[in-house]
Order: structure tokens, then sequence, then C-alpha cells
């Protein structure tokens, strides 16, 4: 049997055990808990089935490459994490955010701005090799 047929056996077998439960919060409110073991079944074979094909697809292909690209980014994470800075910021429910918290977040939002005007000009200068090639 071939792994595209267990996969549809599967998604078959999630998608019955979600309508059951979808029925019986629909009929006596019960079976929320039913809903979040589904769920967390679910999610557990999307990052096993996730995790696989990734570790194949590493070992399959060129790991020099692969691990070249995950260099990259962290060391766009630590630039990120050294431009950020760290001071804590009271919140609106009253907490305090500490200066950790307060320095990972601003590293986050460091890290998405890097990437995106990486990938916005790996799009410009794509763009302009194609129309120079024409």
């Amino acid at each position: 049997m071939g792994l595209h047929k267990v996969f549809k056996i599967i998604a078959l077998l999630l998608a019955v055990a979600g309508i059951v439960s979808l029925i019986m919060v629909l009929v006596n409110g019960n079976g929320l808990d039913f809903q979040m073991y589904v769920a967390y079944i679910i999610l557990a074979l999307t990052l096993l089935l996730v995790l696989v094909y990734v570790l194949k697809g590493i070992f399959s292909g060129n790991l020099k490459k692969t691990l070249m690209s995950v260099g990259a980014f962290l060391l766009v994470i630590i630039i990120a994490y050294v431009l950020a800075d760290g001071t804590s910021v009271e919140m609106r429910d009253g907490e305090m955010l500490s200066e950790s918290g307060s320095k990972w977040v601003g590293t986050g939002l460091y890290t998405f701005y890097i990437l995106a005007i990486l990938a916005i000009g790996a799009m410009v200068l794509s763009g302009i090799k194609k129309m120079s090639t024409r």
C-alpha cells in the first residue's frame, strides 16, 4: 500500500472523528475534550511528518548548503539580538515585561524586518535580472 493511500485513510479517520465530536458538541454541549484530543493528535502527526520529510530532504540533498543556510539564519538572529534593546516595559494589564523578555521580543521583530528586507531585495534583484536578460 502506497504512502498516499495511508495518508488518505488517516485523513478520513480524523475527519470522521472531527464530525463525531462536532455532533457531540451540537447535540449536548459535550465533546470539547474529545475535540482537543483530536487537535493534539493532528498537531503531533503534522509535526512528525514535517520532521521526517525535512530530515529526509536534508540527508538526501546537499548537506553543506543546508548547514550554510541555517548558519546564515542564525547570523541574522544574532545581529537582531545585538540590535535589540532590553528595557523593562509595563504592559496593559499592569504586569512588567522583563528586560530579557523585551530583548527577545525586539530580536523577533528585528529578525522579521531583516528577513523581509532580504526577501524584498531578492525579488527586486530577480526582477531586474529577468528584465535585463530579455
